[in-house]
């Protein structure tokens, strides 16, 4: 088992430290993770991907070659890092920001991440966590016991409760579509 993921969006919505938790997840389960991040020089507002590879073998190319999997948080990630997927692909976008999804063959989510956010949570800086938990009981890369402990080694102290809250609205909204 080989699955190699594409977190995108623009600078600021936290998806280099989404891939950092996925990535922790997946050395929770016993798997093999590797996690790569790119963004350019804005620091936020300019487009950013984390690349997460989980894998029960070796994994001996750090970065994503064959995406199974593409989260879109802005149109210009969808746009920019669709390119490469296939038929065998899923794309999970947020539906306030992507409005225009390339027709790659494959599966696509169009989730109501950031609306879900704000409307729930109060603040858009969940979105990241958000995505995470939709992302998680769409696919079952890695436990959601693992998700959930990963989560909360990585959030600011303070925000735990809020950060689970947001995995479950997550997963709520990936329930809604299974």
């Amino acid at each position: 088992m080989k699955q190699e993921l594409r977190l995108s969006g623009t600078g600021g919505q936290g998806l280099i430290t989404a891939g950092i938790i996925l990535a922790e997840a997946a050395l929770l389960d016993g798997k093999l993770a590797i996690q790569s991040q790119s963004y350019g020089p804005e620091a936020r507002g300019g487009a950013s991907k984390a690349e997460v590879i989980i894998s029960d073998e070796a994994i001996h190319f750090p970065k994503v070659t064959d995406p199974n999997l593409l989260l879109a948080m802005s149109q210009e990630a969808a746009t920019k890092y669709s390119h490469d997927l296939t038929a065998g692909s899923v794309m999970i976008t947020d539906s306030l920001f992507v409005i225009d999804v390339l027709d790659f063959g494959g599966k696509v989510y169009e989730l109501p991440i950031t609306h879900s956010a704000k409307e729930v949570l109060g603040k858009a800086l969940f979105a990241n966590i958000i995505a995470l938990g939709a992302l998680v009981k769409l696919t079952g890369i890695v436990s959601e016991e693992s998700l959930v402990k990963a989560v909360l080694n990585r959030v600011p102290k303070g925000t735990e409760e809020k950060n689970k809250q947001a995995l479950q609205v997550g997963m709520s909204i990936a329930e809604t579509i299974l």
